[in-house]
């Protein structure tokens, strides 16, 4: 199998599997137990949490641990939200975010919240000079991703920031952490996730900078400085810190490779000819690549690569059993032609020179066959 569909998921590697295994049989107290196997536990989830921090240039106490993105981009924006209830009552949001984020600001504006969604470029970026004009007094949040997971955008969150001096900034940094450099300066409230970056499934966290008003979601226990109730999966945090760990350590050199890798790759699917690349050609993470291809469906072109035992997709895996077009292509204006042909390919440090060649090599062959049959239908 090639696997090019690693902004979806990744692999786990074989240091973050080691640093998980202690906890399914051996260190396996609760954290929060007094006793002695508690206390290795918990030992363990703040290794793991200064572990993070580091990561990130952050304070430990800064780190909270969810069960991961999704759950991360709720706390931020329901949290924030329900934490300056009733002095604010508006939230402003790209129109390019990941469904775990339009979402929960969809039901705030069912519940009375004024929303207003600011547009993207032809490239996917978002011009901080519509975020100054859409921030108002009674502002409580700004949310903008930091990587768009289906184009690679790098948006100019520094930019943002100043666009919006006082008003609480989430950044939702899934496809960014381990891609590119990660400035928490920039933000008031960090997403991360551990299934993007070679780690487990199930575990995430977000960064919430001291002094940052913010609800709890999750109610329950006293767990995560009460910001989030439930036992901690400190199995699956102790990977997090692990996979976390490598990814920055690597960040430079491994994002290197993958440029050269995604060269490679859009090279050789372009010799196809009737093709069309979205995305910025500058401010993007290396790691993504989304193409379209003129006379072919991409469903259909999905299952073929499929077939050919190559993995990739057509946009957010979250959001691929709706069967509706790309939220973020139709926001950066493409045209039908390009939603319905539209293919991402992403790469990971694991994917290889192989991979690449063996990646279009398949994709000529199904892309040539598609084509063919448009051609006789019409």
């Amino acid at each position: 199998m090639i696997y090019l569909d690693n902004a979806a998921t990744t692999r786990l590697r074989p240091e973050v599997r080691a640093a998980m295994e202690p906890f399914f049989d051996r260190d396996y107290g609760n954290p929060s137990s007094i006793h002695s196997a508690g206390r290795r536990a918990r030992r363990a989830l703040e290794d793991a949490r200064e572990a993070v921090a580091g990561c990130l240039g952050g304070d430990p106490k800064e780190i909270v641990f969810t069960s991961g993105a999704t759950e991360s981009n709720l706390l931020a924006v329901a949290g924030v939200a329900e934490a300056l209830r009733p002095r604010s009552d508006h939230v402003v949001v790209s129109e390019i975010e990941h469904p775990s984020v339009l979402e929960p600001v969809a039901r705030l504006e069912r519940q009375g919240w004024r929303v207003t969604r600011v547009p993207v470029d032809g490239e996917g970026l978002v011009d901080p000079m519509t975020v100054a004009k859409a921030v108002t007094p009674r502002t409580a949040l700004v949310s903008v991703m930091s990587v768009n997971n289906e184009v690679g955008a790098v948006q100019p969150l520094d930019a943002i920031r100043r666009a919006a001096p006082g008003i609480v900034l989430h950044c939702d940094a899934a496809q960014a952490v381990g891609k590119i450099p990660v400035d928490t300066r920039n933000v008031d409230l960090l997403t991360f996730s551990a299934h993007k970056m070679h780690g487990p499934k199930g575990v995430g966290g977000l960064w919430i900078r001291k002094g940052t008003p913010l609800a709890p979601q999750a109610l329950g226990g006293g767990q995560e400085f009460e910001k989030r109730a439930g036992t901690e999966n400190v199995a699956g945090i102790a990977g997090f810190a692990a996979a976390m760990t490598l990814a920055v350590a690597g960040q430079a050199a491994e994002s290197a490779r993958m440029e050269s890798l995604r060269a490679r790759l859009k090279s050789g699917l372009e010799r196809l000819g009737g093709t069309r690349v979205s995305g910025p050609e500058d401010r993007r993470s290396s790691h993504i690549l989304n193409i379209a291809f003129e006379g072919v469906d991409g469903e259909a072109a999905i299952l073929s690569l499929d077939a050919s035992g190559v993995c990739v997709s057509s946009g957010s895996a979250c959001a691929s059993l709706s069967r509706q077009p790309s939220h973020v292509l139709k926001a950066m204006g493409m045209s039908p032609d390009v939603l319905r042909g539209s293919l991402r390919f992403s790469l990971s440090p694991l994917t290889t020179e192989d991979d690449i060649d063996g990646a279009v090599a398949a994709t000529t062959a199904v892309i040539g066959r598609l084509r063919k049959i448009s051609t006789v239908e019409r």
